[in-house]
């Protein structure tokens, strides 16, 4: 059985870029509370942001 799981930005749970959605696809969670999580993390300090930017660049788009 093959289980691989991949981090990769969603395209049917995208807002901006995919990348919320890829990461509530791959834990498992729903994609209201990624983006809530990736709000608090903007607001307190601003780390949100580029954390934002650099999984944009770094995950691949799914298929």
């Amino acid at each position: 059985m093959n289980t691989d799981k991949r981090l990769v930005r969603s395209s049917s749970q995208k807002m901006i870029a995919g990348v919320c959605g890829g990461v509530a696809q791959y834990l498992g969670w729903d994609v209201t509370i990624v983006r809530l999580l990736w709000i608090v993390l903007t607001l307190a300090g601003g780390s949100g942001i580029l954390i934002y930017l650099i999984l944009w660049l770094v995950m691949p788009q799914d298929v």
